[in-house]
């Protein structure tokens, strides 16, 4: 490129090379840089080529230069024969092993752990448990002053940047951060052909996960099996941001609306009350409550309770009797599962059998259409709409072998779950990593009468490895439930009445007089409140913004002053 800069300004007048090879293997480029020097005048020499543009034009040269680009490609295929052979036998096809990880230096091709980034590595996914995003470990990292992955591989003598000056050497990105948890090699694995290179273009190019070639427990773990998936879960979820009061609430990216399936956002009060509140995302949608017909508003602290007491609940259950547990939990699994599963393999004979029907099919409209018994233009769109069927039939027949071969894979549950439950004594106190240890996610329904507080909502904790569970509950005598719904009896019919007189009130505009009187009271207290706030330091999104936008004005006044002065 800097000589052909130099052609294109004169600089250049003559091209000597020791063959047709060394100006370049892509026979269209180097047709183009010649047609360019011929019309620049510029004299080309292939020594070893016997081509000289000053006494003549060899048409030799345009096949000659075919030959160079086609033993590009064939040394390019057998390199890539080479690695295909080394990676199918199991062997490590990366130049360098992550971050983590060194070469053992009697064999080259083995893995051993590096005790110091391991450490990171294990820091850096159990941050992720405690509901920290990629950019804020990142944050965390650089301010211990943790050397960054590279600077680290570069001191060991090992990377892909040797020579690289490091002028913040404890400056982690987030998407290094993101990288490292998505990597399976953590688990022992050796994961090839995750990258693709052409010939023509030096870039490794990342390919589908059906393309790599995985072999289990090759090396040393530094990650086992089930974190990675719960974090690989949380990362699949939401995005996690803070919210005005500066907090990551540990429910978010597990609430889920039981009648649109949306996902559910924490919000706060806006009484300047710390007290924050799930709602459906879709209620919002514009215009509100077309997508979906409810809020489903709950408050975190009643989920909150409720996981703590399911998990001690399971957890004095399990001390009394652990093969109890076990039978009820698997009976329960094995009933939905056998269901699911037999309609999933169902699904899959008819899928199958529809795929051989569109090749016949396909075959028959071209068979038609050689014999002109169709137009082609027909025949084009009959095809194109049976090949995008094959293609998503195809690939909902992946899914579902996948789900089948995993439920047979997959076995004794239960006490997969016992296992995760016997590291903890008790749960007095409910941490962000707890929850995503045990909780997959949260449905929540609507209450049975909306807008009240105290009204029952039902809500489903769904477990990792046992599903929706609840422990068994002691059962009520007929005189104890009769007692109990002629209570709920007399609350509904006290709501009912309170709810008439408001309506009544609201037709006659008393209750518009009533607010009136007391709005001057109200503001009152929640200026009262952000007092409070702001001597304890908090700043609400709602000022975060009024400044934002005193700052724009700012600039406003600033660029327009400038712009009078000039």
């Amino acid at each position: 490129m800097a000589m052909m800069n130099g052609v294109n300004t004169g600089d250049i007048g003559c091209i000597i090379v020791k063959d047709m090879s060394r100006l370049g293997r892509d026979y269209l480029k180097v047709g183009q840089c010649m047609e360019i020097l011929r019309q620049k005048g510029v004299r080309l020499i292939a020594i070893n080529d016997n081509v000289d543009s000053f006494y003549r034009e060899d048409d030799f040269t345009p096949f000659r230069n075919i030959m160079n680009e086609w033993y590009a490609r064939d040394t390019s295929r057998k390199i890539q024969s080479t690695f295909r052979s080394k990676g199918e036998s199991g062997k490590h096809t990366a130049s360098s092993p992550p971050y983590g990880y060194i070469k053992d230096e009697k064999d080259k091709d083995k893995w051993i752990v590096d005790e110091k980034a391991a450490q990171i590595v294990r820091r850096i996914f159990n941050l992720t448990m405690q509901g920290n995003g990629p950019y804020r470990i990142a944050k965390i990292l650089e301010a211990e002053k943790v050397d960054i992955s590279a600077y680290h591989q570069q001191k060991l003598g090992y990377g892909l940047h040797q020579s690289k000056n490091f002028e913040y050497p404890y400056r982690w990105c987030s998407s290094t951060i993101a990288s490292i948890l998505k990597k399976q090699e953590y688990l022992g694995h050796t994961v090839n052909f995750k990258t693709r290179k052409h010939f023509k273009d030096k870039k490794s190019k990342y390919v589908s996960e059906d393309n790599w070639l995985i072999f289990e427990n090759t090396h040393e773990a530094i990650i086992d099996q089930e974190t990675f998936d719960n974090v690989q879960r949380i990362r699949g979820n939401v995005k996690r941001y803070p919210d005005g009061w500066g907090e990551y609430h540990p429910l978010t990216g597990l609430m889920y609306c039981a009648d649109c399936g949306s996902k559910m956002y924490v919000h706060r009060t806006s009484n300047y009350k710390n007290i924050p509140y799930y709602t459906c995302s879709a209620y919002t949608k514009v215009p509100c409550g077309t997508l979906c017909s409810s809020a489903h508003r709950i408050k975190a602290e009643v989920v909150l309770n409720l996981i703590q007491s399911t998990l001690q609940d399971i957890k004095k259950t399990l001390d009394e009797d652990n093969e109890a547990f076990i039978r009820s939990i698997q009976n329960e699994m094995e009933e939905k599962e056998k269901v699911e599963v037999e309609r999933q393999r169902l699904r899959l004979i008819d899928n199958k059998s529809r795929i051989q029907e569109l090749e016949r099919l396909m075959c028959r409209i071209y068979e038609d259409m050689i014999l002109e018994k169709i137009p082609s233009s027909r025949y084009g769109i009959l095809n194109s709409q049976y090949e995008t069927e094959q293609r998503a039939l195809s690939k909902e027949i992946k899914e579902l072998e996948f789900a089948i071969s995993r439920y047979e894979k997959e076995t004794d549950k239960a006490r997969k779950f016992i296992s995760l439950i016997s590291r903890y004594e008790n749960f007095d106190e409910l941490t962000t990593t707890i929850i995503n240890e045990f909780v997959e996610k949260i449905i929540i329904h609507e209450r049975d009468r909306k807008g009240s507080q105290t009204s029952k909502q039902k809500i489903e904790i769904y477990f990792n490895f046992i599903g929706n569970y609840e422990p068994p509950k002691e059962e009520l005598t007929e005189e104890e439930r009769l007692k109990i719904e002629e209570e709920e009896r007399k609350i509904n019919e006290r709501k009912d009445r309170l709810h008439q007189n408001y309506l009544k009130r609201k037709a006659n505009g008393k209750q518009q007089e009533y607010e009136e009187r007391y709005k001057a009271r109200r503001e009152e207290r929640k200026q009262e409140k952000l007092k409070v706030l702001k001597r304890a330091g908090i700043l609400l999104s709602k000022y975060k913004k009024e400044i934002e936008v005193n700052q724009s004005l700012f600039i406003v006044v600033k660029n327009w002053y400038f712009l009078c002065i000039f």
